[in-house]
């Protein structure tokens, strides 16, 4: 591919990663890897100059574009070298008129900024995130795996934790191939951590998903105990037992929920668990920066309908809290809808509830939890509070 033709496919792309945001469609990445599967002939290096084009501009355009041309034409309109591309020539774009701007930068869609709980972090936000890795404590210790990633670094307060570069190709290493690392955010791991759990609890995740914290309960809790992964989407669901076997976390079991009927398929757990994780379903603010299309997914009707569903899941978690149990709340988000004001909401509902104070290396005290952004933190976004059922 010449370097004009590259551009015209990332317009090509953006056309149909724009259209798959309006639509509910699939998301970028596979978008991406479809257009590439049907297209052979692109060697590495187009692929690789494709790609960046294409979330360059994502990563510049806070509001969803017209169309990819309008998307790629900003960026040009920044870029001397990108916009003398545009030359009409063969599988090129063509010109760039005098009076066409292009879609204007931004960070955030305009509505959501007075919706954010920490002043919008321009840099940090929709900048390029590390690798972190988090040593699984059932088949190595942190010790033993470090020589295995020269490059990695340790985060304080995280003795688990290990900090790869950008674009580390974990997956073809040898510790992930045999269950000793998972690629985890530290700052997943660090709620995971705010579980608390120890061996022989009974801990349920009760929106598991492929179940990333789920392995990380599973390893604090040395394989002993009642650890089960709940979620309402089976693909979801399906994807944990081959990590868990990896893991050799062959303890864990899952339970498939029926959207809308959980609460009776979870009443023989009532008053049984030591501790529940809601990780709950949310607008994903909080990983913007590993996918910054979904700013263009995000509606206020949407931030609605999540905020009263996450009101519910925590309404028919509670009841599985035996006396003194611990009921951890968490999203990947930052909006206080769905964090601080979620929480303060659900103890105006529920007596019998204390919150804990949560003390870390990592994060800053917020309502009745701790936030974390990645411009303080260096993670990605999350919410989380701890409170404990009464005995």
């Amino acid at each position: 591919m010449t370097p004009s033709a590259r551009v015209q496919a990332a317009i090509d792309l953006l056309d149909a990663i724009i259209a798959s945001a309006r639509d509910g469609g699939p998301a970028a990445d596979t978008l991406i890897a479809r257009y590439f599967k049907e297209r052979r002939y692109a060697g590495s290096r187009d692929r690789r100059a494709v790609r960046d084009h294409v979330y360059d501009a994502v990563r510049r355009v806070a509001e969803r574009p017209v169309d990819g041309r309008a998307a790629m034409v900003g960026l040009a309109s920044e870029r001397p070298e990108l916009a003398a591309l545009f030359d009409g020539s063969t599988h090129a774009p063509a010109p760039i008129a005098i009076a066409e701007t292009g879609a204007p930068p931004g960070i955030v869609p305009a509505w959501i900024e007075p919706l954010l709980a920490a002043p919008v972090e321009r840099n940090a936000l929709l900048g390029r995130a590390p690798v972190d890795l988090r040593v699984n404590r059932l088949k190595a210790t942190p010790a033993g795996v470090a020589p295995c990633f020269p490059d990695a670094v340790e985060l304080a307060g995280l003795p688990d934790a290990l900090r790869l570069p950008e674009g580390a190709p974990v997956e073809q290493s040898d510790p992930w191939k045999q269950g000793l690392v998972e690629v985890q955010d530290a700052g997943s791991q660090l709620i995971s951590a705010a579980c608390a759990v120890r061996p022989g609890m009974t801990v349920i995740d009760l929106c598991a998903g492929a179940g990333g914290k789920t392995l990380a309960l599973a390893s604090t809790m040395a394989g002993k105990g009642t650890l089960i992964a709940a979620d309402t989407i089976r693909s979801r669901l399906a994807r944990l037992g081959p990590r868990a076997e990896r893991a050799g976390a062959t303890f864990i079991e899952t339970l498939l929920l029926d959207q809308g009927h959980e609460a009776g398929a979870l009443a023989s757990l009532h008053g049984r668990a030591d501790v529940v994780l809601v990780d709950a379903p949310c607008s994903g603010t909080g990983t913007w920066r590993r996918n910054p299309e979904a700013r263009w997914r995000l509606t206020p009707a949407r931030l609605d309908r999540l905020a009263a569903e996450q009101a519910r899941i925590l309404d028919f978690a509670a009841p599985l809290l035996a006396p003194g149990g611990a009921l951890v709340y968490a999203t990947c988000a930052l909006t206080d809808r769905e964090g601080r004001d979620q929480v303060r909401a659900f103890l105006n509902r529920h007596d019998g509830w204390t919150v804990e104070p949560l003390t870390a290396v990592l994060g800053r005290s917020h309502g009745d939890g701790r936030l974390l952004t990645p411009g303080h933190d260096g993670t990605d976004g999350f919410y989380f509070a701890r409170l404990r059922r009464m005995p």
